[in-house]
């Protein structure tokens, strides 16, 4: 894995360059951020530029030497991987090591790794995967013996997030108390669910949203897909790559998403609580992570209809099924009415990711648009 693989994210590379070029890398370092903007890709090409024995002048692992093609095999051995898993057996203990087919296989078809993807790859059914209390001893194990090929040993920790306590305090303990020559890096989206003692003891680094430009530059390079529509696409995606793509694999899901857009606003307006429930109970039936993504595009079309109703329809990045819509919706949303139907997308959202219950959450919150929307 290169830098270069890697869309934007042009000072997060600099500064992780400059750690390893100066000699100056701390022994733990978080990489955090949304989802889809490149986290786990860049840990590894750092992983790897640590690595290299010949690195080019502009900044990247070569690829020819011993240690990049491990790298590309993904077999270095001074280098492992922990992240989230599922018990194969009732009541016998699982590892990362078990996993590693599906790790690797994971790792090479998604350079935007998602957590649901990964999920799709274990195969694990309902099983939420985490990571769990005895892959601590394993990672003291393998962190306490000395590098095989190189002078330094690198942990990449994928979604810590995902720990149960007990193997956050073994890694505590390993943050403390580091062993010499060896290097943990943490990649998380989520970072405010990581255990805090171990949360003010890493090195952070944000890795922020990309640009809509460039996630549409993206979309067009690697689909072929018309600017116009990698626009409105990026423009819904939230800076993440990984949701850009989501919404490419599924046309039937955008139009869904408008369709129930519609109902929403044309129900809010009538006042009628029948179909408002009804379309309450439609959208729980998502899931929380489909609905987050629906709610999103929900605070997305409000937005674009605002700017769509103030004139401005030059910065709009809609589809010509949104825009036909909103030609005659959008006088609907306006400074009155913008500010609060946000803020209650927002909560909803909140609410939905953490575990609230989503049909009482969404009436709640179709409720509160019927007063909104006539404002």
């Amino acid at each position: 894995m290169r830098f270069s693989d890697i869309v934007g994210q042009e000072s997060v590379k600099q500064r992780l360059r400059q750690m390893v070029d100066t000699d100056r890398i701390p022994h733990a370092l978080l990489l955090e951020g949304p989802e889809g903007v490149g986290k786990l890709g860049l840990a590894r090409a750092f992983a790897q530029y640590v690595h290299c024995e010949h690195r080019t002048a502009d900044g990247e692992p070569c690829g020819e030497c011993p240690s990049c093609r491990q790298y590309e095999t993904g077999n270095q051995a001074d280098t492992f991987f922990v992240f989230p898993i599922f018990k194969r057996k009732s009541g016998s203990p699982s590892y990362c090591d078990e996993f590693m087919d599906e790790w690797n296989e994971f790792t090479k078809a998604n350079r935007y790794a998602s957590f649901a993807d990964w999920i799709d790859t274990l195969n694990c059914g309902t099983t939420k995967p985490i990571i769990y209390n005895n892959e601590g001893d394993v990672i003291l194990r393998k962190l306490s013996t000395k590098a095989y090929a190189s002078s330094t040993k690198i942990m990449i920790l994928w979604l810590p997030e995902k720990m149960n306590e007990q193997c956050a305090n073994h890694l505590l303990k390993m943050i403390e108390e580091p062993h010499e020559g060896t290097i943990l890096v943490f990649v998380s989206n989520d970072s405010a669910e990581i255990l805090p003692t171990i949360y003010s003891r890493v090195q952070r680094i944000k890795v922020k949203p990309l640009t809509t430009e460039t996630v549409a530059r993206y979309m067009v390079d690697r689909y072929a897909v018309d600017g116009g529509y990698a626009l409105s696409i990026a423009n819904s995606s939230g800076g993440s790559i990984t949701r850009a793509e989501q919404m490419l694999r599924n046309d039937d899901d955008a139009r869904q998403r408008l369709e129930m857009f519609k109902r929403l606003m044309r129900s809010a307006y009538k006042k009628d609580v029948r179909d408002l429930k009804d379309w309450a109970d439609e959208v729980a039936e998502f899931g929380r992570e489909k609905g987050r993504i629906f709610m999103d595009y929900l605070s997305k079309m409000v937005r674009e209809n605002f700017i769509y109703n103030i004139g401005n329809p030059a910065l709009n990045y809609m589809s010509s099924e949104e825009s036909d819509f909103s030609r005659k919706f959008s006088p609907f949303i306006n400074e009155r009415n913008i500010e609060i139907m946000v803020k209650e997308i927002d909560k909803a959202v909140e609410d939905i990711m953490r575990n609230a219950n989503m049909k009482i959450v969404m009436f709640d919150f179709a409720l509160k648009m019927t007063i909104a929307i006539k404002m």
